[in-house]
């Protein structure tokens, strides 16, 4: 499965600050909770992403429809619906 992510995430280290399970089409989206522009996102398997940053396994269970966010990479994961 294919999600989106962002270069600065997959290639530069950032940290993943904030994710969506999409209700739509069940895509996620790793993001770093900045604001994204359009020509930022980057494609990768699911799989390499959870190799890239282990700390996303706890995510595994986040229902349809909903996202989680933390403050920084250490901090606990936070979940509730998408509004």
């Amino acid at each position: 499965m294919a999600v989106i992510t962002l270069a600065q995430v997959f290639l530069l280290g950032m940290p993943v600050l904030h994710v969506t399970h999409d209700e739509d089409a069940g895509g996620w989206q790793f993001l770093t909770g900045e604001i994204v522009e359009v020509s930022q996102p980057f494609m990768v398997a699911l799989q390499e992403m959870i190799e890239h940053d282990p700390s996303l396994v706890p995510l595994a269970d986040l229902p349809l429809g909903w996202h989680a966010w933390r403050v920084d990479k250490d901090a606990k994961w936070e979940r509730g619906p998408i509004r």
